[in-house]
Parts: structure tokens; C-alpha cells; sequence
């Protein structure tokens, strides 16, 4: 879909869909620079915690501190939804970490809909672009705003911003700066089209090295040791804080959430073996190196530095363990 309106004199009436916190820096900007928003469509109230008691989506509880009203469709095909969505009458609507919208709703206002997605599109379409970027090794990844289309981040791009990914950076650190970086992208892109300043460009699908950024399932998450020590490294920080990458420790689910390549010149590695002082350093051996762990988690514990972890733990006699070369 090409956008409808290009060049407007005033600014357009806003519908913001979202759920998560991710969400919420996105508009919390379009409030700070009076964009007037009409409504937020979020995830129904779900229940959670020990108690089970309805959990509103960090969005809602942003728009109701901004007395912004809030729509909660469980399905976006419903007639009564689509009707609010009409008597609204917003110009824009803009999307940022929500679900698939059908046609019937984001070809409903004339200036179209506004995705911002977490990555330089097309690399990294999907739902996990953070995450895929990271277990790939980029060096960079950034925030792409675009217009939605049928298929899924596909559409016309807007305007794009570059983030620079460090060697040690995990999915999280990334999460938080994109998330405001993404905001700050938004705002000046709907600037932009007031101004007719920003127009939209197609993506090209031609590029045969085009990554993509699935959904995360626990395969995924599995860290295979016969990989070099800078994959498994990259898998680790790439599912950092959360879901985690993990291996075996005997029977019991191992996560690691930060490591550091080291060098050991007098060692040969063997893949999957565990090296320890028992003190303060545990290493697993990879393909061509070695890692040491700095934080994990043992199932069924809580996550842990590396030298309060030795402090507590009996290795599982089917575990292969190796001392660490001293002097």
C-alpha cells in the first residue's frame, strides 16, 4: 500500500496499538510531543503471578495514567471493534510490538499504518530481530519505520536509524537502547510525512544474503559446544536476559547469560568438557577455544554468579569435569 496522505498542515489524529513495555517509550514520545493520540488498542487483561489476578499490558497502564481511552478486542475482526476503530476517525495508526492486524484494519485510516520494527529492514524481518542479530554476530542492527502491507515487514520503507552492537552486548542492553532509539525514529517520522519531507521508498528482495528473525523456540536456545567459541558466545548474549541459552549439567537444564571468550595457549579444548579451579573460574570447552562463564542459572536455582555457584554445587558424577592447568 502506497501512503495515502503525503504533506499535511497539522497533525494527524493518532491510534497507537501496542502491548509490552518495548511499547511504551513509542507513546510515551507521541504524548511529549502532542501528537493527539485517540486511543490505545492493546492485549486484553490476562492472568498472572501466584494469585492469578488480571494483569493489565504495560501500555494500558501507561494510557490510563494519560487518561488516553483503551480498546481490548480479543479478535480484530470483531464488528463492534471495527466499528469503534470508524467512529474514531484517526488519520494514522501506529503499531509497535503488537500482533498481525488484518487489512480490514490497517488499511482503515487514510494516512495508512506506521510499523517500528527492530531492525534495518528488509535484514531481520520477523519477531525476533534483536535476538537473530545478535546469535549472527552483526555489528549493527537499528530501527526501521515503515508502512504496513500484506505480508508481514514487507511494507514501504520510511526512515531508518543504525545502532551499533558491541562485542559483548546481550539482547537486552540492545532491547533498552532500541526501544528509545525507536521512539525518537517514530516521532520524526510522522514529522516527516507532515512535512512531506519523508517518502516512502519499496523494499528490495532481490539481496541473496537477506537474514531472517523467527520466532525463538527452545531448539534455539540450545547451545551445541562442536560450535566455535564466538558462535556460542553470540548464542548466549543473543538470548540474554531472556528465554536464556542453555545446555545439560547431568540431568538438569544449565542456562548461561554471560560469558567471555578467553585464551588458553597451553590447553587443546575439548568440546563440551567443563574446566574449573572450583574457586572462581568455570570454563566449557568449544570447538577452537574456551568460554568462562560469568552468570547462570541451574535449573531450579536461582541465577548466580560464577563463584557463589562453585560455592554450592556437587557436579553430577556423569559429568566430565577437568581441572584447571596451574603455575
Amino acid at each position: 500500500m502506497d501512503l495515502k496522505v503525503s504533506g499535511i498542515e497539522s497533525k494527524p489524529r493518532i491510534i497507537f496499538m501496542g502491548t509490552p513495555e518495548f511499547a511504551v517509550a513509542s507513546l510515551r514520545a507521541l504524548v511529549e510531543a502532542d501528537f493527539p493520540v485517540l486511543a490505545v488498542v492493546t492485549a486484553p487483561d490476562k492472568p498472572a503471578g501466584r494469585g492469578m489476578l488480571l494483569q493489565e499490558s504495560a501500555v494500558k497502564q501507561f494510557a490510563v495514567q494519560q487518561q488516553i481511552p483503551v480498546l481490548q478486542p480479543e479478535k480484530l475482526r470483531n464488528q463492534e471493534f471495527l466499528d469503534s476503530l470508524k467512529k474514531l476517525n484517526a488519520d494514522l495508526q501506529v503499531v509497535v510490538a503488537f500482533r498481525m492486524l488484518p487489512e480490514v484494519v490497517w488499511n482503515m485510516p487514510p494516512m495508512g499504518t506506521l510499523n517500528v520494527h527492530g531492525s534495518l529492514l528488509p535484514q531481520y524481518r520477523g519477531a525476533a530481530p534483536i535476538n537473530w542479530a545478535i546469535i549472527n554476530g552483526e555489528k549493527e542492527t537499528g530501527v526501521t519505520t515503515f508502512i504496513l502491507q500484506h505480508a508481514i515487514d514487507t511494507g514501504d520503507l520510511l526512515l531508518q536509524e543504525k545502532i551499533p552492537i558491541g562485542p559483548n552486548d546481550n539482547a537486552g542492553y540492545i532491547y533498552d537502547l532500541m526501544k528509545e532509539t525507536g521512539a525518537k525514529v517514530l516521532v520524526k517520522t510522522i514529522e516527516g510525512l507532515m512535512t512531506g519531507s519523508i517518502q516512502p521508498t519499496p523494499q528490495t528482495f532481490e539481496n541473496e544474503n537477506l537474514q531472517h528473525a523467527p520466532k525463538i523456540f527452545t531448539e534455539t536456545c540450545k547451545i551445541n559446544p562442536l560450535d566455535t567459541t564466538e558462535q556460542v558466545h553470540n548464542r548466549i548474549r543473543g538470548l540474554s536476559p531472556f528465554p536464556g541459552a542453555f545446555t545439560m549439567l547431568g540431568k538438569k537444564t544449565f542456562k548461561i547469560f554471560e560469558s567471555q571468550i578467553v585464551s588458553l595457549p597451553d590447553v587443546s579444548p575439548v568440546s563440551g568438557t567443563w574446566y574449573t579451579d572450583n574457586k572462581h573460574t568455570l570454563l566449557l570447552g568449544c570447538k577452537d577455544g574456551f568460554l568462562s562463564l560469568k552468570i547462570v542459572q541451574l535449573e531450579g536455582k536461582k541465577k548466580m554468579a560464577i563463584p557463589d555457584f562453585l560455592r554450592g554445587i556437587r557436579w553430577p558424577e556423569e559429568t566430565l569435569l577437568q581441572d584447571l592447568p596451574t603455575g
